[in-house]
């Protein structure tokens, strides 16, 4: 069972047939989200016993988009661990410094969050074949549930992604095409296979249901924390789909009364020096990020050039009392050392520049010490250890 009605463009809100194949909203080219019926869920559903069903995403099933539990497709993801880093946080003077652990899901990312519901969905709506550009974990995540749902995949990726996502995209038996440049370049190729051979893109918000998946880890939180929620979340921004949707499912468990607290998180979007877009727009003031040129970074999933929810991203960002900004290549791989010997997390690129923005941040008096702050590790260190020996 499901309490989705319909899909909303979220820059017009116009209404989309949510049992229909639906991408974006070709007038605005802005993403579709999924509009549930909170206002009946609310009167049937109990937050405390959804807690106590099996652990994993599926537990969410009525605010998630698949109607029939036949074509939920999972590998356990969800339910990552949320860890206090109680030493590090001692050295800063933060004594409720937490990190959300993304490394514990399948693939070793939070990229299978928001494949698992994408995958499940498409198989539901008829959907035999799937391609996707990537930096590499989406890739990866794709390829493994896409093989677990008995579906085609297509994968694209810069020819330098790391290692171990090329091998673990092909073993699990997507096409690998691997491309010179970006992944915006690998977008390119994607949508032109998608639009030519009949493929369905699962681009990063060119569909509306892995943000779905993305924003348990919202729920998860709230849940952590006894239905309130953390004062700040540091959060690394490629794509931008967990910030979406993290702030939509603060929204959701508002409407549904599940919440002790009407304050939300001030969301902190972190990039890299090498690929800011989004940090750029946000201290210009502008509602859009531009492509960003010459790209680069060692943490590949920061190096989106332009997101393609762009203007979603930096109007949550504001409506948060947040801010976006960004960290070197060098201090990223300090903050990754430091973490790992003072907490034993060895966490990837993209983790590891959440904690060196949280050390800018209090240096600039922007943290409290008495906040409580999440961290978000999206993946394993180890599998970048091929650009890390670089």
């Amino acid at each position: 069972m499901t309490y989705l009605q319909d899909l909303k463009c979220s820059q017009c809100g116009k209404s989309f047939d949510a049992w229909r194949v639906q991408s974006y909203c070709p007038d605005c080219q802005a993403p579709l989200l999924a509009d549930y019926d909170t206002d009946k869920a609310r009167q049937s559903l109990d937050r405390d016993r959804l807690c106590h069903r099996p652990r994993g995403t599926w537990r969410w099933q009525e605010l998630l988009p698949v109607l029939d539990k036949s074509n939920q497709i999972s590998l356990g993801e969800g339910d990552t661990p949320l860890l206090r880093l109680s030493r590090f946080g001692a050295t800063l003077g933060l004594p409720h410094l937490y990190i959300k652990d993304e490394s514990f899901n399948p693939t070793g990312t939070f990229k299978a969050r928001g494949l698992a519901v994408a995958i499940s969905k498409a198989r539901e709506l008829g959907i035999r074949q799937v391609v996707i550009p990537t930096a590499g974990n989406a890739g990866a995540a794709m390829a493994a549930y896409a093989a677990r749902a008995g579906l085609k995949a297509c994968v694209y990726m810069p020819k330098d992604s790391p290692h171990a996502n090329i091998l673990e995209t092909q073993i699990t038996g997507a096409q690998v095409v691997l491309v010179d440049g970006s992944i915006y370049e690998a977008g390119r190729l994607a949508a032109k296979k998608a639009l030519d051979e009949g493929w369905f893109d699962l681009s990063t918000f060119k569909e509306p249901y892995r943000v779905e998946g993305k924003k348990i880890m919202g729920y998860e939180l709230a849940q952590a924390f006894n239905w309130e929620l953390p004062e700040v979340i540091i959060y690394p921004t490629g794509g931008g789909t967990g910030l979406v949707g993290m702030w939509k499912g603060f929204a959701e468990l508002e409407a549904l009364g599940w919440l002790e607290t009407k304050s939300r998180p001030r969301l902190v979007s972190v990039q890299a020096a090498g690929c800011a877009p989004v940090v750029k727009a946000f201290n210009s003031g502008s509602p859009n990020c531009e492509l960003w040129l010459d790209a680069h970074t060692i943490a590949s999933g920061l190096r989106v050039p332009k997101p393609f929810a762009d203007r979603l991203i930096l109007r949550f960002i504001r409506e948060s009392q947040g801010i976006a900004l960004a960290v070197d290549d060098q201090t990223i791989l300090e903050a990754q050392r430091r973490l790992a010997t003072t907490e034993g997390i060895f966490a990837c690129p993209e983790g590891a520049a959440t904690l060196a923005a949280l050390i800018s941040l209090q240096a600039r008096g922007w943290i409290n010490s008495q906040d409580r702050i999440v961290l978000f590790n999206t993946g394993l260190g180890i599998k970048y250890i091929d650009l890390l020996q670089r």
